[in-house]
Protein backbone atom coordinates (compact mmCIF):
# COMPACT_ATOMS: atom_id res chain seq x y z
CA UNK A 1 0.00 0.00 0.00
CA UNK A 2 1.47 3.43 -0.96
CA UNK A 3 2.92 5.50 1.83
CA UNK A 4 1.10 8.91 1.83
CA UNK A 5 3.98 10.58 3.69
CA UNK A 6 6.43 9.33 1.06
CA UNK A 7 4.24 10.65 -1.76
CA UNK A 8 3.86 13.98 0.00
CA UNK A 9 7.61 14.36 0.54
CA UNK A 10 8.29 13.35 -3.07
CA UNK A 11 5.88 15.97 -4.41
CA UNK A 12 7.24 18.59 -2.04
CA UNK A 13 10.80 17.91 -3.21
CA UNK A 14 9.70 18.08 -6.84
CA UNK A 15 8.10 21.47 -6.27
CA UNK A 16 11.23 22.83 -4.64
CA UNK A 17 13.75 21.38 -7.10
CA UNK A 18 11.65 22.31 -10.12
CA UNK A 19 11.35 25.88 -8.95
CA UNK A 20 7.56 25.77 -9.02
CA UNK A 21 6.13 29.00 -7.63
CA UNK A 22 5.29 29.28 -3.96
CA UNK A 23 1.62 29.52 -4.87
CA UNK A 24 1.59 25.90 -6.08
CA UNK A 25 3.38 24.70 -2.96
CA UNK A 26 0.97 26.63 -0.75
CA UNK A 27 -2.03 25.03 -2.45
CA UNK A 28 -0.51 21.60 -1.88
CA UNK A 29 0.11 22.31 1.80
CA UNK A 30 -3.46 23.58 2.18
CA UNK A 31 -4.78 20.31 0.80
CA UNK A 32 -2.55 18.31 3.12
CA UNK A 33 -3.84 20.38 6.01
CA UNK A 34 -7.53 19.88 5.36
CA UNK A 35 -7.52 16.13 4.69
CA UNK A 36 -8.59 13.70 7.32
CA UNK A 37 -12.27 14.12 8.15
CA UNK A 38 -12.95 11.21 10.53
CA UNK A 39 -15.97 10.08 8.48
CA UNK A 40 -14.14 10.24 5.17
CA UNK A 41 -16.68 12.75 3.82
CA UNK A 42 -15.79 16.24 2.52
CA UNK A 43 -14.56 18.61 5.23
CA UNK A 44 -17.18 21.29 5.87
CA UNK A 45 -16.13 24.57 7.45
CA UNK A 46 -18.26 27.41 8.77
CA UNK A 47 -17.58 31.13 8.88
CA UNK A 48 -20.01 33.81 9.97
CA UNK A 49 -20.08 37.56 9.80
CA UNK A 50 -22.14 40.69 9.31
CA UNK A 51 -20.70 41.28 5.81
CA UNK A 52 -21.94 44.85 5.95
CA UNK A 53 -20.54 47.04 3.15
CA UNK A 54 -18.97 43.86 1.82
CA UNK A 55 -15.47 44.36 0.41
CA UNK A 56 -12.46 42.41 -0.84
CA UNK A 57 -11.28 41.83 2.75
CA UNK A 58 -14.44 39.84 3.46
CA UNK A 59 -13.93 37.94 0.20
CA UNK A 60 -10.32 37.13 1.07
CA UNK A 61 -11.42 35.81 4.47
CA UNK A 62 -13.93 33.53 2.75
CA UNK A 63 -11.25 32.41 0.30
CA UNK A 64 -8.92 31.49 3.16
CA UNK A 65 -11.72 29.71 5.00
CA UNK A 66 -12.61 27.68 1.91
CA UNK A 67 -8.95 26.59 1.60
CA UNK A 68 -9.26 24.90 5.01
CA UNK A 69 -12.05 22.62 3.86
CA UNK A 70 -13.88 21.18 0.90
CA UNK A 71 -17.17 23.03 1.41
CA UNK A 72 -17.73 26.46 2.94
CA UNK A 73 -20.95 27.28 4.77
CA UNK A 74 -21.40 30.97 5.63
CA UNK A 75 -23.68 32.41 8.31
CA UNK A 76 -24.96 35.94 7.70
CA UNK A 77 -25.86 37.74 10.93
CA UNK A 78 -29.36 39.19 11.18
CA UNK A 79 -30.10 42.92 11.16
CA UNK A 80 -31.43 42.74 14.73
CA UNK A 81 -28.25 41.07 16.03
CA UNK A 82 -26.05 43.66 14.31
CA UNK A 83 -28.06 46.52 15.79
CA UNK A 84 -27.82 44.99 19.27
CA UNK A 85 -24.06 44.37 19.09
CA UNK A 86 -22.61 47.00 16.73
CA UNK A 87 -25.19 49.55 15.67
CA UNK A 88 -27.29 49.92 12.51
CA UNK A 89 -26.03 48.12 9.39
CA UNK A 90 -25.61 50.08 6.16
CA UNK A 91 -26.91 47.23 4.02
CA UNK A 92 -29.97 45.15 5.08
CA UNK A 93 -29.96 41.36 5.29
CA UNK A 94 -31.43 40.73 1.83
CA UNK A 95 -28.62 42.75 0.18
CA UNK A 96 -25.95 41.12 2.34
CA UNK A 97 -27.29 37.67 1.40
CA UNK A 98 -27.01 38.52 -2.31
CA UNK A 99 -23.41 39.63 -1.79
CA UNK A 100 -22.32 36.54 0.15
CA UNK A 101 -24.04 34.09 -2.21
CA UNK A 102 -22.21 35.71 -5.13
CA UNK A 103 -18.72 35.06 -3.68
CA UNK A 104 -17.21 32.22 -5.69
CA UNK A 105 -15.72 30.41 -2.69
CA UNK A 106 -19.07 30.08 -0.88
CA UNK A 107 -21.02 26.81 -1.16
CA UNK A 108 -23.95 27.40 1.20
CA UNK A 109 -25.42 30.33 3.13
CA UNK A 110 -27.34 30.41 6.43
CA UNK A 111 -29.46 33.57 6.93
CA UNK A 112 -30.14 35.19 10.31
CA UNK A 113 -27.11 33.65 12.00
CA UNK A 114 -26.48 34.70 15.62
CA UNK A 115 -23.73 37.20 16.37
CA UNK A 116 -22.24 34.89 19.01
CA UNK A 117 -21.78 31.13 18.72
CA UNK A 118 -24.17 29.80 21.36
CA UNK A 119 -24.19 26.21 22.64
CA UNK A 120 -27.49 25.55 20.85
CA UNK A 121 -26.35 27.01 17.52
CA UNK A 122 -22.99 25.21 17.71
CA UNK A 123 -24.75 21.87 18.16
CA UNK A 124 -26.96 22.74 15.17
CA UNK A 125 -23.87 23.43 13.09
CA UNK A 126 -22.25 20.14 14.05
CA UNK A 127 -25.36 17.92 13.85
CA UNK A 128 -27.56 19.47 11.16
CA UNK A 129 -25.02 21.17 8.89
CA UNK A 130 -22.24 18.60 9.53
CA UNK A 131 -19.68 21.34 10.21
CA UNK A 132 -16.17 20.16 11.11
CA UNK A 133 -14.63 23.52 11.99
CA UNK A 134 -15.70 27.06 12.85
CA UNK A 135 -13.39 29.69 11.40
CA UNK A 136 -12.71 33.35 12.17
CA UNK A 137 -9.99 35.90 11.58
CA UNK A 138 -7.26 36.76 14.06
CA UNK A 139 -8.86 40.13 14.83
CA UNK A 140 -10.85 40.19 18.08
CA UNK A 141 -14.61 39.56 18.14
CA UNK A 142 -15.77 40.66 21.57
CA UNK A 143 -19.37 40.71 22.78
CA UNK A 144 -20.82 43.71 24.66
CA UNK A 145 -20.17 41.88 27.96
CA UNK A 146 -16.48 41.53 27.08
CA UNK A 147 -16.50 37.79 26.33
CA UNK A 148 -15.11 36.09 23.23
CA UNK A 149 -17.83 35.34 20.65
CA UNK A 150 -16.02 32.11 19.68
CA UNK A 151 -15.16 30.85 23.17
CA UNK A 152 -17.39 27.77 22.91
CA UNK A 153 -15.97 26.71 19.55
CA UNK A 154 -12.45 27.04 20.91
CA UNK A 155 -13.35 25.03 24.00
CA UNK A 156 -14.80 22.28 21.78
CA UNK A 157 -11.54 22.08 19.83
CA UNK A 158 -13.34 22.87 16.59
CA UNK A 159 -12.01 26.38 15.94
CA UNK A 160 -9.49 27.49 13.31
CA UNK A 161 -8.09 30.92 12.69
CA UNK A 162 -7.11 32.77 9.52
CA UNK A 163 -5.23 36.00 8.96
CA UNK A 164 -7.16 39.25 8.74
CA UNK A 165 -6.84 41.06 5.40
CA UNK A 166 -5.12 44.28 6.34
CA UNK A 167 -5.74 47.65 4.74
CA UNK A 168 -9.54 47.63 4.72
CA UNK A 169 -12.55 47.18 6.97
CA UNK A 170 -16.20 48.21 6.89
CA UNK A 171 -15.33 50.76 9.59
CA UNK A 172 -12.64 52.19 7.33
CA UNK A 173 -14.97 52.44 4.33
CA UNK A 174 -17.71 54.18 6.34
CA UNK A 175 -15.00 56.48 7.67
CA UNK A 176 -14.01 57.43 4.13
CA UNK A 177 -17.57 58.51 3.39
CA UNK A 178 -17.93 60.32 6.71
CA UNK A 179 -14.78 62.26 5.89
CA UNK A 180 -16.37 63.38 2.63
CA UNK A 181 -19.55 64.41 4.46
CA UNK A 182 -17.63 66.43 7.06
CA UNK A 183 -15.52 68.16 4.42
CA UNK A 184 -18.50 69.16 2.33
CA UNK A 185 -20.34 70.46 5.39
CA UNK A 186 -17.58 73.02 5.90
CA UNK A 187 -17.47 74.28 2.35
CA UNK A 188 -19.38 73.54 -0.84
CA UNK A 189 -16.40 74.69 -2.90
CA UNK A 190 -13.54 72.21 -2.80
CA UNK A 191 -10.00 72.71 -4.02
CA UNK A 192 -9.27 69.70 -6.25
CA UNK A 193 -5.60 69.24 -5.37
CA UNK A 194 -6.18 69.68 -1.64
CA UNK A 195 -8.98 67.12 -1.55
CA UNK A 196 -6.97 64.64 -3.60
CA UNK A 197 -4.13 64.92 -1.07
CA UNK A 198 -6.62 64.25 1.73
CA UNK A 199 -7.83 61.16 -0.12
CA UNK A 200 -4.31 59.83 -0.60
CA UNK A 201 -3.42 60.31 3.07
CA UNK A 202 -6.85 59.82 4.59
CA UNK A 203 -6.46 62.97 6.67
CA UNK A 204 -8.05 66.38 6.62
CA UNK A 205 -6.28 69.23 8.44
CA UNK A 206 -9.64 70.54 9.66
CA UNK A 207 -10.64 67.18 11.08
CA UNK A 208 -7.31 65.65 11.99
CA UNK A 209 -8.28 65.64 15.65
CA UNK A 210 -11.48 63.75 14.81
CA UNK A 211 -9.94 61.00 12.70
CA UNK A 212 -6.47 60.68 14.24
CA UNK A 213 -7.56 58.03 16.71
CA UNK A 214 -9.95 56.14 14.43
CA UNK A 215 -7.49 55.03 11.76
CA UNK A 216 -9.78 56.54 9.13
CA UNK A 217 -7.67 56.32 6.01
CA UNK A 218 -8.76 56.60 2.42
CA UNK A 219 -6.70 53.61 1.32
CA UNK A 220 -4.25 51.42 3.20
CA UNK A 221 -4.34 48.72 0.51
CA UNK A 222 -1.04 47.54 -0.94
CA UNK A 223 -1.83 45.62 -4.16
CA UNK A 224 0.31 42.62 -5.06
CA UNK A 225 0.34 40.32 -8.07
CA UNK A 226 -0.07 37.35 -5.72
CA UNK A 227 -3.41 38.64 -4.46
CA UNK A 228 -4.66 39.21 -8.01
CA UNK A 229 -3.69 35.62 -8.91
CA UNK A 230 -5.47 34.29 -5.81
CA UNK A 231 -8.71 36.01 -6.85
CA UNK A 232 -8.44 35.17 -10.54
CA UNK A 233 -10.34 32.34 -12.24
CA UNK A 234 -7.23 31.61 -14.33
CA UNK A 235 -9.25 30.77 -17.42
CA UNK A 236 -9.81 32.29 -20.81
CA UNK A 237 -12.72 32.06 -23.27
CA UNK A 238 -12.74 29.31 -25.86
CA UNK A 239 -12.43 30.12 -29.58
CA UNK A 240 -16.22 30.00 -30.09
CA UNK A 241 -17.22 31.52 -26.74
CA UNK A 242 -19.73 34.36 -26.65
CA UNK A 243 -17.89 37.08 -24.71
CA UNK A 244 -20.07 39.66 -22.95
CA UNK A 245 -18.49 42.95 -21.86
CA UNK A 246 -19.73 45.36 -19.20
CA UNK A 247 -17.81 48.26 -17.70
CA UNK A 248 -18.15 50.72 -14.85
CA UNK A 249 -16.62 52.09 -11.67
CA UNK A 250 -18.07 49.36 -9.44
CA UNK A 251 -17.34 51.59 -6.46
CA UNK A 252 -18.51 50.24 -3.07
CA UNK A 253 -19.36 46.95 -4.81
CA UNK A 254 -22.98 46.25 -3.86
CA UNK A 255 -26.01 44.01 -4.49
CA UNK A 256 -27.12 46.11 -7.47
CA UNK A 257 -23.78 45.47 -9.16
CA UNK A 258 -23.98 41.74 -8.41
CA UNK A 259 -27.48 41.29 -9.82
CA UNK A 260 -26.59 43.18 -13.01
CA UNK A 261 -23.47 41.04 -13.46
CA UNK A 262 -25.55 37.90 -12.93
CA UNK A 263 -27.91 38.88 -15.75
CA UNK A 264 -25.00 39.89 -18.00
CA UNK A 265 -23.28 36.54 -17.46
CA UNK A 266 -26.46 34.75 -18.51
CA UNK A 267 -26.23 36.37 -21.95
CA UNK A 268 -23.03 34.59 -22.93
CA UNK A 269 -20.30 32.09 -22.10
CA UNK A 270 -17.68 34.46 -20.67
CA UNK A 271 -18.17 37.74 -18.78
CA UNK A 272 -15.42 40.34 -19.15
CA UNK A 273 -15.71 43.34 -16.82
CA UNK A 274 -13.93 46.65 -17.36
CA UNK A 275 -13.01 48.63 -14.22
CA UNK A 276 -12.49 52.34 -14.87
CA UNK A 277 -9.47 54.16 -13.47
CA UNK A 278 -9.65 56.40 -10.40
CA UNK A 279 -8.90 59.40 -12.62
CA UNK A 280 -11.74 58.59 -15.03
CA UNK A 281 -14.24 58.13 -12.20
CA UNK A 282 -13.17 61.39 -10.52
CA UNK A 283 -13.46 63.30 -13.79
CA UNK A 284 -17.03 62.07 -14.36
CA UNK A 285 -18.41 61.91 -10.80
CA UNK A 286 -16.48 64.46 -8.77
CA UNK A 287 -13.24 64.67 -6.82
CA UNK A 288 -14.68 62.80 -3.83
CA UNK A 289 -15.10 59.66 -5.92
CA UNK A 290 -14.25 56.86 -6.13
CA UNK A 291 -14.40 55.84 -2.48
CA UNK A 292 -12.45 52.64 -3.21
CA UNK A 293 -9.24 52.57 -5.25
CA UNK A 294 -8.90 50.84 -8.62
CA UNK A 295 -7.27 47.70 -7.24
CA UNK A 296 -9.74 47.47 -4.35
CA UNK A 297 -12.63 47.68 -6.79
CA UNK A 298 -11.01 45.13 -9.10
CA UNK A 299 -10.61 42.53 -6.36
CA UNK A 300 -14.25 42.89 -5.27
CA UNK A 301 -15.43 42.28 -8.84
CA UNK A 302 -12.99 39.37 -9.36
CA UNK A 303 -14.39 37.62 -6.28
CA UNK A 304 -17.87 37.53 -7.86
CA UNK A 305 -18.80 34.09 -9.19
CA UNK A 306 -20.46 35.59 -12.29
CA UNK A 307 -17.25 37.29 -13.47
CA UNK A 308 -14.64 35.48 -15.56
CA UNK A 309 -12.07 38.23 -16.10
CA UNK A 310 -11.53 41.95 -15.50
CA UNK A 311 -9.68 44.71 -17.28
CA UNK A 312 -7.97 46.73 -14.56
CA UNK A 313 -8.10 50.33 -15.72
CA UNK A 314 -10.43 49.90 -18.70
CA UNK A 315 -10.77 52.80 -21.17
CA UNK A 316 -13.87 54.97 -20.84
CA UNK A 317 -14.81 54.47 -24.50
CA UNK A 318 -15.29 51.00 -26.00
CA UNK A 319 -13.28 51.05 -29.22
CA UNK A 320 -13.42 48.78 -32.26
CA UNK A 321 -9.86 47.64 -31.56
CA UNK A 322 -10.85 46.66 -28.02
CA UNK A 323 -13.83 44.68 -29.31
CA UNK A 324 -11.58 42.84 -31.76
CA UNK A 325 -8.78 42.23 -29.26
CA UNK A 326 -11.06 40.60 -26.69
CA UNK A 327 -13.39 39.01 -29.28
CA UNK A 328 -16.39 40.73 -27.65
CA UNK A 329 -19.77 39.59 -28.95
CA UNK A 330 -21.99 41.84 -26.85
CA UNK A 331 -21.54 45.06 -24.84
CA UNK A 332 -24.12 45.72 -22.10
CA UNK A 333 -25.00 48.52 -19.68
CA UNK A 334 -27.49 48.51 -16.78
CA UNK A 335 -30.49 50.81 -16.52
CA UNK A 336 -29.73 51.57 -12.87
CA UNK A 337 -26.33 53.23 -12.94
CA UNK A 338 -24.60 56.46 -11.99
CA UNK A 339 -24.51 57.45 -15.66
CA UNK A 340 -27.75 56.70 -17.54
CA UNK A 341 -27.56 59.62 -20.01
CA UNK A 342 -24.51 58.34 -21.88
CA UNK A 343 -26.36 58.27 -25.22
CA UNK A 344 -26.96 62.02 -24.93
CA UNK A 345 -23.26 62.78 -24.45
CA UNK A 346 -21.26 64.29 -27.28
CA UNK A 347 -18.74 61.46 -26.95
CA UNK A 348 -20.93 58.44 -26.28
CA UNK A 349 -18.61 55.78 -24.82
CA UNK A 350 -20.70 53.05 -26.47
CA UNK A 351 -20.99 54.67 -29.92
CA UNK A 352 -18.90 51.97 -31.62
CA UNK A 353 -20.72 48.88 -30.26
CA UNK A 354 -24.05 50.63 -30.95
CA UNK A 355 -23.00 51.21 -34.58
CA UNK A 356 -21.98 47.54 -34.83
CA UNK A 357 -25.34 46.37 -33.48
CA UNK A 358 -23.82 44.59 -30.47
CA UNK A 359 -24.99 46.88 -27.67
CA UNK A 360 -27.78 46.05 -25.22
CA UNK A 361 -29.27 47.89 -22.23
CA UNK A 362 -30.03 45.56 -19.30
CA UNK A 363 -32.99 46.13 -16.99
CA UNK A 364 -31.35 46.33 -13.56
CA UNK A 365 -33.23 44.16 -11.03
CA UNK A 366 -32.32 46.35 -8.03
CA UNK A 367 -32.57 50.14 -7.76
CA UNK A 368 -29.27 50.51 -5.93
CA UNK A 369 -26.22 52.58 -6.87
CA UNK A 370 -23.07 53.68 -5.06
CA UNK A 371 -24.81 56.99 -4.39
CA UNK A 372 -27.60 55.03 -2.65
CA UNK A 373 -25.11 53.70 -0.11
CA UNK A 374 -23.52 57.10 0.42
CA UNK A 375 -26.95 58.63 1.05
CA UNK A 376 -27.68 55.96 3.67
CA UNK A 377 -24.52 56.99 5.49
CA UNK A 378 -25.30 60.69 5.20
CA UNK A 379 -28.86 60.21 6.44
CA UNK A 380 -27.69 58.42 9.58
CA UNK A 381 -24.12 59.70 9.87
CA UNK A 382 -24.27 60.38 13.62
CA UNK A 383 -25.09 56.74 14.38
CA UNK A 384 -22.34 55.52 12.06
CA UNK A 385 -19.86 57.97 13.56
CA UNK A 386 -20.56 56.52 17.01
CA UNK A 387 -20.25 52.98 15.66
CA UNK A 388 -16.91 53.82 14.06
CA UNK A 389 -15.54 55.38 17.23
CA UNK A 390 -16.54 52.25 19.17
CA UNK A 391 -14.88 49.97 16.63
CA UNK A 392 -11.76 52.14 16.36
CA UNK A 393 -10.36 50.99 19.71
CA UNK A 394 -10.35 47.29 18.76
CA UNK A 395 -8.83 48.03 15.34
CA UNK A 396 -6.12 50.17 16.92
CA UNK A 397 -5.34 47.37 19.38
CA UNK A 398 -5.10 44.87 16.53
CA UNK A 399 -2.61 46.95 14.54
CA UNK A 400 -0.50 47.77 17.60
CA UNK A 401 -0.27 44.09 18.55
CA UNK A 402 0.20 42.62 15.09
CA UNK A 403 3.30 40.56 14.37
CA UNK A 404 5.06 39.63 11.16
CA UNK A 405 2.87 37.50 8.88
CA UNK A 406 4.47 34.37 7.49
CA UNK A 407 3.51 32.73 4.22
CA UNK A 408 4.76 29.39 5.53
CA UNK A 409 2.83 26.83 7.49
CA UNK A 410 3.50 23.37 8.89
CA UNK A 411 2.36 20.56 6.61
CA UNK A 412 1.82 18.05 9.38
CA UNK A 413 -1.05 19.21 11.59
CA UNK A 414 -3.82 17.75 13.69
CA UNK A 415 -7.21 18.38 12.14
CA UNK A 416 -8.69 18.77 15.59
CA UNK A 417 -6.14 21.04 17.21
CA UNK A 418 -7.88 23.62 19.36
CA UNK A 419 -6.70 26.69 17.48
CA UNK A 420 -4.67 26.73 14.30
CA UNK A 421 -3.67 29.85 12.41
CA UNK A 422 -3.25 29.30 8.68
CA UNK A 423 -2.85 31.61 5.70
CA UNK A 424 -2.91 30.94 1.97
Amino acid sequence: MPNPDHNRDKLLATCILGGVAAVGLTIYLARCHRRGSPSGRPVRVYMDGCFDMMHYGHCNALRQARALGDQLVVGVVSDAEIIANKGPPVTPLNERMIMVRAVKWVDEVIPDAPYAITEEFMRKLFDEYKIDFIIHGDDPCVLPDGTDAYALAKKAGRYKQIKRTEGVSSTDIVGRMLLCVRERSVSDVQNHSTLQRQFSTGRSPKFDDVVSDSRTKISQFLPTSRRIVQFSNEKSPGPDARVVYIDGAFDLFHAGHVETLRIARGLGDFLLVGIHTDQSVSAKRGVHRPIMSLHERSLSVLACRYVDEVIIGAPWEVSRDMITTFNISLVVHGTTAENTDFQKEQNNPYAVPISMGIFKVLESPLDITTTTLIRRIVANHEAYQKRNEKKAASEKKYYEGKTRTSYNCPYRTSMYSETHSFIV
